[in-house]
């Protein structure tokens, strides 16, 4: 069930990985590192320009892989715009759906979702789902994508989820996220690290962001501070609760106190299975990040089944009522984010 890429996301975020594999991974990174920094400087010193689009582009992004909590964060930054009479258009990659994502595609016109979470990727569809009156693409080009949100749908803010290394499309504020905990893992370049960029990244960060995924946030608002200090730039928490356990196919809450199965395939899986303290945990099952749901996956488990709100979009196409979903809340002030 678990994978290379699941080992490597091990020595990710170990203190001083070894090994052959690490010494494989971290020979490796030299050229990712090269390749990345040729990429920054060309940026920097304008040798490559990014584009504009006539809209205001926020990119929520992160300086690791995966598992961070970008997306809700996009979704909360949508929602308070479109409170604030904005026009807005999300713009995700469409990473793990199905749509050819070189062409630009219409995910949601905030009114009518086109695509399933299978074509459209997790992540695009929950924030289909979850930004109402917001409009969400698909493209690999980010910059495509914003011009024909702006030239065809009249919108006036752009909202890039996980677009802090797309620099081919200008931003006007770009807001860096990273984990309480995993913070920048083993502090190595991919694919020996987490990393995606090197130190000289950190300059282009306008807004920095700590998120305490806990019922405990002491831990998030001492990180905070010493962000804010090493970077010299506004640095808040976001912190993110569990909120209540419902069924994903009728909505009905599920009592506490009883026995699951736990399953997810995120980045973090042991974030998620450390917010269900109200439950007795008696097996767990773990896929890879992105992972594309099969009837064979929970053929087996009898019992209800407790997953990440991610997961429920691909998982309730299945025959199934004993599948569950965390409801997570997320409490961040985006009005200050933004100034």
């Amino acid at each position: 069930m678990l994978n290379l890429k699941t080992e490597i996301t091990k020595i990710h975020y170990q203190r001083n990985p070894k090994g052959k594999l690490f010494e494989f991974l971290k020979f490796c990174s030299y050229f990712y590192s090269f390749a990345s920094r040729l990429k920054n400087f060309c940026y920097d010193k304008k040798i490559i320009k990014p584009k504009k689009v006539n809209a205001y582009v926020i990119s929520v992004g992160n300086m690791t892989t995966g598992g961070v909590g970008k997306t809700p964060v996009v979704a909360e930054i949508a929602k308070y715009l479109i409170g604030c009479n904005q026009k807005v258009a999300i713009i995700s990659r469409g990473y793990g759906g199905r749509l050819d994502n070189k062409n630009v595609n219409m995910i949601s016109d905030g009114n009518v979702i086109y695509f399933d979470a299978t074509q459209a990727g997790d992540e695009p569809f929950w924030l289909a789902e979850n930004t109402p009156n917001c409009y969400v693409f698909t493209c690999k080009n980010r910059y495509r994508a914003a011009k024909y949100a702006v030239e065809k749908f009249g919108v006036n803010v752009i909202v890039l989820d996980d677009g802090f290394q797309h620099r081919k499309l200008h931003r006007d504020l770009d807001i860096v996220l990273m984990d309480s905990v995993k913070g920048f893992g083993n502090e190595c370049l991919l694919p020996a690290g987490p990393l995606r960029e090197g130190a000289e990244a950190l300059e282009r960060i306008d807004k920095f962001v700590v998120v305490s995924k806990s019922v405990h946030h002491e831990t998030a608002e001492k990180v905070a501070k010493i962000m804010q200090e090493r970077l010299q730039i506004p640095t808040s928490v976001c912190y993110t609760e569990p909120d209540y356990v419902y069924n994903i196919k009728t909505g009905q809450r599920l009592m506490e106190g009883l026995e699951v199965t736990a399953m997810c395939a995120i980045g973090q899986p042991q974030q998620f299975y450390d917010f269900l303290t109200s439950y007795i945990v008696t097996d767990t099952k773990t896929f890879d990040d992105h992972h594309q749901y099969t009837p064979t996956d929970i053929v087996d488990i009898n019992g209800s089944i407790i997953t990440t709100e991610k997961d429920a979009v691909k998982l309730a196409k299945f025959d199934r009522n004993n599948i569950y979903a965390l409801k997570l809340k997320v409490n961040i002030n985006v009005e200050e984010l933004l100034k």
